[in-house]
């Protein structure tokens, strides 16, 4: 299926002025997350130009344009509207062009304007379109955030990921997702998850039912969205399994092309899970700051053993 985001949407994020728009306007789709500035299209140059970008007329664009006699103006608007461009966005609130209104009724493409500077609106309408536009996979799991850190909480159903989840929350972190984690790669870095909005902020507790988290436990306690930094695989504890019990290998799992730390832990009765989590979390920390305390032990070891 082909990620895409409606004009609909985008305008209203954005409060864009409608100054023309044809039926069906908020249905167009947007598919690509760059955007351009028509400046050498106006000039009558259009290989490598791609149609299916929003197109953003800023300062420059319009003054070349204002320099123009009317004729001028609207035979190089005209090649401009003839290609199937989604929309073009006016920055500044700057004056619409009689051509420019005439030739965007004349080929049906929406014109829209903003108050905003042109590398402002253009740099947030990029971050927002990367966002809507990111490869997205949907996981089964649990997301919560522990000490400003995104800890996704993965294994079998029934392991105890949910309950796990539930003691954070009343230990003060957050619940960003229960049982589905969607998750988007924004950046060449980053991995976003969040919930799906018809069960945003519920959790499932075996013996229980579905419990409303916001409500019970306040606005604090949830949280719509997070950078995922580390997974945790919860499993049954497996008897003779070899288990890491020093921390120097590192471990890793790939999402949507992207390496993310990774741990097992393994479950059995008497572990306090959501301390372990804790735990695994500042150690996650302080390894980002240099510091990595398996390593500092081996290297006491190593001198010690030299000496």
């Amino acid at each position: 299926m082909n990620i895409l985001v409606k004009l609909g949407t985008i305008i209203a994020e954005h409060k864009l002025e409608i100054v023309y728009a044809p039926d069906g306007y908020e249905d167009i789709p947007i598919t690509v997350a760059d955007v351009n500035r028509p400046s050498l299209q106006i000039a009558g140059f259009f290989d490598y130009f791609d149609p299916a970008r929003i197109q953003i007329l800023g300062k420059v664009e319009h003054t070349y344009l204002e320099q123009m006699s009317s004729q001028d103006r609207t035979e190089k608007l005209e090649k401009l509207f003839e290609q199937p461009i989604p929309a073009l966005i006016i920055t500044r609130e700057m004056e619409v062009f009689p051509e420019l209104l005439e030739c965007a009724q004349k080929h049906q493409r929406p014109l829209l304007r903003t108050a905003s500077s042109t590398s402002r609106f253009m740099s947030g309408l990029i971050l927002a379109l990367n966002v809507w536009l990111a490869p997205m996979t949907t996981m089964h799991g649990v997301l919560v955030e522990v000490y400003g850190e995104g800890i996704l909480l993965i294994g079998e159903s029934g392991v105890g990921k949910s309950e796990t989840a539930m003691e954070l929350v009343k230990r003060g972190h957050r619940l960003v997702a229960d049982d589905a984690v969607e998750i988007k790669r924004v950046s060449s870095k980053t991995l976003v998850g969040s919930s799906p909005e018809i069960i945003r902020h519920f959790i499932e507790l075996r013996g229980i039912g579905i419990i409303d988290v916001k409500r019970i436990f306040g606005m604090g306690a949830v949280k719509d969205t997070e950078n995922i930094d580390l997974i945790i695989n919860l499993e049954a504890w497996q008897s003779g399994k070899h288990y890491d019990r020093l921390g120097l290998d590192s471990h890793s799992m790939e999402v949507l092309g992207l390496k993310i730390p990774s741990l097992t832990i393994p479950v059995k009765p008497g572990r306090n899970l959501a301390i372990i989590v804790e735990v695994a979390a500042m150690n996650l920390r302080q390894r980002r700051m240099g510091y990595n305390a398996a390593e500092e032990l081996n290297r006491r070891l190593m001198e010690q053993m030299g000496e």
